[in-house]
């Protein structure tokens, strides 16, 4: 299976604790995935929304391509995500009633078709954040050690 990784949201994995992952596709324009081909997307402050029973990635902005002059896109407007309706409807609940949230955590190509990893995610508080450093520190230190 050939994978090109686009894009990645580290920050993410920072600012929350991941719940559960899915895959979802994406509806683009032409022009929007010639420049993901070129790798000029970012996902920082990007989220997913519910409008009318569809989900719809938000604040992910894929940079206009220029040699697609007057047919191009708008850099940051909302982008349908594609998923069966049971995943959508239970998306749809768990960020409803438990208060959580869904945020994109990569863009690929996946077979030639632009996927997206979405996560539903919980808001790490600011302890949360500091244990985060101090394990990423310490496994750092450690692996600083064994190649000694």
């Amino acid at each position: 299976m050939s994978i090109k990784i686009v894009t990645e949201n580290r920050k993410a994995r920072f600012d929350y604790t991941i719940i559960e992952k899915f895959e979802a596709g994406m509806a683009l324009m032409g022009s929007e995935v010639k420049s993901m081909r070129e790798g000029h997307v970012q996902l920082k402050d990007s989220y997913v929304v519910f409008t009318r029973g569809e989900m719809y990635l938000q604040n992910a902005h894929i940079s206009e391509y220029k040699p697609s002059s007057y047919n191009n896109h708008a850099p940051e407007r909302k982008r349908k995500l594609l998923m069966k309706r049971h995943e959508i409807d239970k998306l749809e609940a768990a960020v409803v009633e438990k208060g959580l949230t869904i945020v994109p955590l990569k863009i690929y190509f996946s077979k030639g078709i632009a996927k997206v990893e979405i996560a539903l995610v919980k808001g790490k508080k600011v302890h949360d954040k500091r244990d985060s450093i101090k394990d990423r520190d310490v496994k750092r230190e450690l692996s600083r050690a064994s190649r000694r």
